[in-house]
């Protein structure tokens, strides 16, 4: 069984600036932000969205806004039409149920249009600083790669990371878990040899360097 507060330890020591990397001021920027990165870059949103936030950064002027519109700020992000229609039924619905404010509970979050577990995670801990582990597609892999967990699907590993990880770290084993993703633990050629955790990964021990897709 994996000593998994060592390895947040180390991670911690590796990656001791690790944060949220997106832009926002308030928990409905947030909410948009993480819509609009979903198959995209942290980088490219941030662009995007300081332009929109500047001008548009409330669920009741997106909800006055149409598709189209809101399509026009984020045509770079990729997938543009359904995330502008989801954000703009976002929008509306937190207006129409909820006074304007988005909700601090997972059950209300998850009926929002476009917001699945991951995206809820996120503004939960990052907007209302509640304890969650946001599944993205670096905290699966790193997580299933070192052997933290052992789970199929990104529903399926965060429920086993809140199991294995005290639940006063599952917010920030979120975010140094996406940096170790995007800065070492890659999905493409791992760069195993400078791997922090390299004695205590499943994956290094197993023999892999890192110069294969896994």
């Amino acid at each position: 069984m994996k000593n998994v507060n060592k390895i947040l330890d180390i991670l911690e020591e590796t990656y001791p600036d690790a944060k949220c990397e997106l832009d926002y001021t308030t928990p409905f920027e947030l909410l948009v932000a993480t819509i609009l990165s979903a198959q995209c870059t942290d980088v490219r949103v941030n662009k995007v969205t300081s332009e929109l936030f500047e001008k548009y950064n409330t669920p009741n002027q997106f909800d006055n806004l149409s598709e189209e519109e809101i399509s026009s700020f984020i045509k770079s992000c990729g997938l543009y039409k359904s995330k502008s229609q989801k954000i703009k039924q976002t929008a509306h619905q937190i207006c129409r149920d909820y006074e304007g404010e988005v909700p601090e509970t997972m059950e209300d979050l998850i009926k929002l249009p476009g917001v699945g577990r991951k995206t809820a995670n996120v503004v939960l801990s990052n907007a209302f600083n509640q304890d969650a582990i946001a599944v993205d597609t670096h905290v699966f892999r790193v997580a299933n790669r070192v052997g933290i967990v052992k789970s199929d699907t990104p529903e399926k590993t965060e429920f086993e990371l809140m199991k294995a990880v005290p639940k006063s770290r599952w917010s920030h084993a979120h975010h140094i878990l996406i940096f170790h993703g995007r800065r070492i633990c890659k999905a493409r050629k791992p760069e195993c040899n400078n791997c922090p955790i390299k004695n205590d990964c499943n994956y290094y021990e197993e023999g892999n360097d890192g110069s294969e897709k896994t």
